[in-house]
């Protein structure tokens, strides 16, 4: 008798969780012109369900189920959230980041992200990956945007880059005193040290492993850009992180860096700007994204030839590597690489995201394909198909609109006048 009432109490609640769940709020986006897969052709007067977080379905003409709340974006284009597979948040390019980085905390750098953050969700970019970052700030900004607790985009992070000692991702440019207080813990030397970098950041609650696997333009040292781990390093890194369920992507400006990361399995290029036709191969083989970031490129070389503030090794790399990035990626575009959109927004300001797709654009790329690097192809680079990059039922409702027709103007995506991060809506003018 008792084990028959449990059974009817328990079915009781199943039916009530269940009734709550299909009586949950309705909302309807009547979309004028709905791009609902990159890729495809846009259709016109679509309605878009939204229920509980999710797309519940997309459905033909403007529907207005009893109860529901109704968004009209009948006069506008709508979109997949877009997505941003390199971003920085907790700072940006300024001539106090020297200072910073001895001056300010964990705790500034948290701050400083959500602020930051926000910027990035009011842009458009629903989605994110933040490859680069003190570690505490990283997690924690990530947990609190997951929980609902601060606004900006859903994040993947990885925390500090795994670097050699004195890599680009190591600390440089002050006194040894300074730098032995502040050298990274994720700096690593010989394949069982880099394994243990590797494993000390899934402990900590890393998303994907970020390597500088050759030396960078913003690091404060004449060391150049190109390859600074050795071969049996790269190997290692990658194959403790596959170990452990993680993928690894790799800054990487020269030729030796790029191919030598790849020959080693890694899954990414971060910037690439070397890239020639042995590493076109190695991408194709490898089924490997590359995140041009050439907005980045743009940024420096612009600020290079009036800023007195960088030092004499930053301004010479500037000048020697941004120009070059914009070649990097139509030739990685005319070569059938795989390409993730990606900003390294940090050393550009946040919010001016979408200035990359024009630059994709002047790359050779079409309006379309351009978007698809920045959904399509960023939720797969991410790991997050399942969830994001199209509009369809099952996946988050991140859905944005904008007022022209970015296949026609992809400037259009540097004003987004609707935001819905997850059925929730953050911006509609």
């Amino acid at each position: 008798m008792i084990k028959t009432i449990l059974a009817a109490g328990i079915a009781a609640i199943g039916l009530s969780a269940a009734y709550a769940q299909n009586e949950a709020p309705l909302t309807v986006i009547h979309a004028g012109q709905l791009l609902a897969v990159p890729g495809e052709e846009p259709a016109s007067q679509q309605s878009i369900l939204v229920r509980n977080g999710r797309i519940e379905s997309v459905q033909a003409g403007y529907v207005t189920p009893d109860g529901a709340e109704i968004i009209d974006l009948s006069d506008q284009f709508v979109l997949p959230g877009l997505i941003d597979s390199h971003v920085h948040l907790q700072g940006e390019l300024s001539p106090s980041g020297r200072l910073d980085t001895v001056t300010l905390s964990s705790a500034d750098n948290a701050l400083d992200a959500a602020r930051h953050a926000r910027t990035t969700l009011m842009a458009g970019f629903t989605s994110a990956q933040e490859v680069g970052g003190q570690l505490e700030a990283s997690i924690a900004l990530r947990n609190a945007i997951r929980d609902g607790d601060v606004i900006g985009p859903r994040l993947r992070v990885s925390g500090p880059a795994v670097t050699p000692t004195g890599g680009h991702g190591d600390i440089n440019g002050y006194s040894t005193e300074v730098m032995d207080l502040l050298s990274s813990r994720a700096a690593c030397n010989g394949p069982a040290d880099c394994r243990r970098a590797v494993r000390e950041l899934v402990r900590a609650g890393v998303d994907v492993i970020k390597i500088t696997a050759t030396g960078g333009v913003l690091s404060n040292t004449a060391a150049g850009v190109e390859q600074q781990f050795f071969d049996d390093e790269l190997e290692a890194i990658v194959e403790a992180a596959r170990m452990m369920g993680r993928r690894v992507t790799a800054h990487a400006h020269g030729e030796s860096g790029i191919d030598s990361f790849l020959e080693a399995g890694g899954a990414s290029i971060e910037h690439g700007t070397y890239l020639d036709r042995d590493s076109i191969r190695l991408f194709r083989r490898n089924g490997a994204y590359l995140v041009p970031t050439v907005l980045a490129g743009v940024t420096v070389s612009e600020i290079a030839e009036t800023a007195d503030w960088m030092t004499p090794p930053i301004r010479a790399k500037s000048r020697m590597v941004g120009p070059q990035m914009l070649a990097m990626a139509r030739r990685a575009h005319e070569g059938g690489v795989m390409i993730a959109f990606g900003t390294d927004s940090g050393v550009s300001r946040h919010g001016l995201n979408a200035r990359e797709f024009q630059l994709l654009v002047e790359a050779g790329m079409t309006e379309m394909e351009a978007i698809v690097t920045a959904t399509v192809n960023a939720a797969d680079h991410i790991e997050m198909a399942d969830d994001i990059g199209t509009i369809e039922a099952g996946k988050f409702a991140d859905i944005i609109a904008v007022d022209g027709n970015p296949l026609e103007d992809i400037s259009e995506l540097m004003d987004v006048d609707f935001v819905m991060q997850g059925g929730r809506v953050h911006k509609n003018q």
